[in-house]
């Protein structure tokens, strides 16, 4: 009777040990053996792994940024701090700052200052921004080159421009997102429309003055129409450039015009060495052969720093037609011993 009570006895106990290890086998979170609770599991070996939880991007703020961009922009998820290099619209982004939860950075101005959806692509390698590359047109005004024969951007043998650094595809990134650029103020507005007529010249409405000496100030008038200004008496374009001012159209009239309205228009005349006064919309004037009077004005389109500080200057214009003209390149490669100076806008 003792001895089949105990065998009854021992076969129970090693029925509900039999239970015990078939629950142990299936947890996934309960004790440090089986993935517990610091989510590490055994290899084989004794030692532990921890998983990496994969990046993703949950929300974006603000949805929409300006044309000219500058704005900070954070992206909301999880597994994000690994997060080290930002793309928009497949421009690299500044101030990448990155942790588990978010991901922030300044967004850089769209590409051609047009409005539409872009694409943010996270990687986990850093990217190095860089200065957008001129395009050229062989249409209404890349013949005149600014008014003197020379080198043009596109042909010229040497430049200061520094080679752009490859930007990885959005496909490879860790996470992506999404983000609108909008033209949310005058200067949007005025890049907006310097990029849409640099090469497809509003003729309809302020013609070209290319047939009686070039079309740059005829173009920066537009672009500051665009921006907000008015037509007056003093400054005027009708019937598609029929009937114009000489401050319109022409840079030696055009130049002393605004810095002697400059209070009432918000300017403010700069030197070339002022250039960390300059921002995207702003007036630029050259001078090639340093006899006091301006041949040439465009308008600002990027100002970007190099990492060891160097300040460039782009702009764009009509004769030569180029939405990206590297400033310094126009005043050594092109026209050495050029000279050029501002008309920043004081807000």
């Amino acid at each position: 009777m003792t001895a089949s009570m105990n065998r009854r006895a021992l076969l129970s106990l090693a029925g509900v040990a039999g239970i015990g290890l078939a629950v142990a086998a299936c947890s996934s979170g309960g004790g440090k053996d089986g993935g517990g609770k610091n989510g590490n599991a055994e290899d084989g070996n004794g030692s532990t792994s921890t998983s990496t939880a994969k990046p993703v991007a949950k929300s974006l703020s603000p949805a929409q940024v300006p044309l000219v961009g500058g704005v900070t922009v954070t992206v909301a998820g999880t597994g994000l701090a690994a997060v080290k290099g930002v793309t928009v619209g497949g421009v690299a982004a500044r101030d990448v700052t990155a942790t588990a939860t978010k991901v922030t950075f300044t967004a850089p101005h769209q590409a051609m200052y047009t409005a539409g959806d872009a694409a943010v692509a996270l990687f986990t390698e850093s990217i190095e921004p860089s200065p957008s590359a001129n395009q050229s047109s062989d249409g209404n005004g890349s013949a005149a080159n600014d008014g003197q024969t020379g080198a043009t951007q596109d042909s010229a043998t040497a430049t200061p421009t520094p080679t752009a650094a490859p930007v990885p595809d959005a496909s490879t990134a860790v996470a992506t997102s999404s983000m609108a650029y909008a033209a949310l103020t005058d200067v949007d507005r005025q890049l907006q429309y310097a990029m849409a007529h640099w090469k497809d010249y509003n003729l309809s409405e302020y013609g070209t003055m290319n047939p009686i000496g070039g079309d740059c100030a005829n173009y920066v008038s537009q672009t500051l129409i665009a921006r907000g200004w008015e037509q007056r008496s003093d400054w005027y374009n009708r019937a598609a450039g029929a009937e114009h001012s000489a401050t319109w159209t022409y840079c030696p009239t055009m130049d002393p015009w605004l810095e002697t309205n400059a209070a009432e228009f918000g300017l403010t005349r700069r030197s070339s060495d002022e250039r960390d006064k300059v921002k995207v919309g702003d007036i630029v004037f050259y001078d090639w052969n340093a006899n006091g009077s301006p041949d040439h004005t465009t308008i600002v389109s990027e100002v970007f720093t190099e990492p060891d500080g160097t300040i460039r200057i782009k702009s764009a214009s009509h004769n030569q037609d180029g939405p990206y003209r590297d400033l310094d390149e126009m005043i050594t490669v092109q026209h050495p011993g050029g000279t050029a100076w501002f008309h920043t806008f004081d807000a």
